[in-house]
């Protein structure tokens, strides 16, 4: 059976719970008129009426096709005004849009991930995605980094993962306070320490772009090749479609040719962390 749906329209889903994440962030539960179905690791438009839109990876498991989360930053006039919704009202979803992670290319390997930021939130999506095809791969690390223990985004998932088999889960921050006593630096510096099969490995990054760059010139010290080396990248979205070109990245459309690519894909290109 086809999906014969139009990706360009929006569908109307309405919000049943908000979550708040962190004092910036909160989770947006989603019950769309119909189920949606996505790729771990594409985004979709998320729209008020009246007010605008964004693009947001979800942060749920694309094996749920009647319920979607999306993680919301505080960062401008549309993401502010969706900070004042509450649960009841009625929101558009429009997408799934560009390119996820090929999972495939996982199997029998290592997965190291590298997240900083509400970029756990992709990784996430990821983490349930994994979980489900655990048995075709070695093993799955998750890093993490936050700029304070209170900045961390889904904290009771750490424990969960550590939880599940052939599941690693690690956490850092950049300035600690007076009940964490967990690792205090910046991201990378959680790779130092942890053993596992480098050369049966493939590595995932997501966050800020300047933990993104250190994160890859991290992995390529390690020695991971270029095509190893899976980055979520984030521009200026806007139509989704590859028109407007908001998001253009040297040659490529983020929004069309991503947002997940190689690093060897992508590392000639202008502009890659601005």
């Amino acid at each position: 059976m086809t999906d014969d749906r139009n990706i360009y329209k929006p569908i109307k889903a309405k919000l049943t719970r908000v979550i708040d994440e962190t004092p910036l962030i909160k989770t947006f539960v989603l019950v769309p008129e119909t189920p949606f179905k996505f790729e771990t690791g594409q985004f979709i438009e998320l729209s008020v009426d009246g007010i605008g839109e964004a693009p947001f990876t979800p942060s749920s498991s694309p094996l749920v096709t009647d319920k979607l989360e999306v993680t919301v930053m505080k960062t401008g006039y549309v993401t502010e005004y969706m900070h004042r919704l509450e649960p009841g009202v009625f929101m558009g979803i429009r997408g799934p849009y560009g390119r996820g992670y090929p999972l495939e290319k996982f199997y029998g390997k290592v997965v190291m991930i590298l997240g900083g930021g509400c970029g756990l939130a992709p990784i996430r999506s990821l983490l349930y995605a994994l979980e489900d095809v655990k048995d075709k791969l070695e093993k799955v690390i998750l890093c993490y980094g936050s700029k304070t223990p209170a900045d961390c985004v889904y904290k009771p998932l750490f424990d969960r993962l550590n939880s599940i088999d052939k599941f690693e889960a690690y956490r850092t921050v950049d300035k600690s306070d007076e009940d964490w006593d967990g690792p205090v630096g910046v991201v990378t510096s959680l790779l130092n320490s942890i053993k596992y099969n480098r050369k049966n490995s493939v590595a995932v990054v997501c966050g800020p772009p300047v933990m993104m760059k250190f994160g890859t010139i991290k992995f390529l010290e390690m020695g991971y090749r270029d095509d190893e080396i899976y980055l979520s990248m984030e521009k200026n979205m806007s139509c989704g479609l590859g028109k407007c070109g908001h998001c253009m990245m040297g040659r490529y459309f983020v929004c069309k040719d991503g947002p997940v690519f190689t690093w060897e894909e992508i590392k000639d290109q202008p502009q890659i962390w601005e």
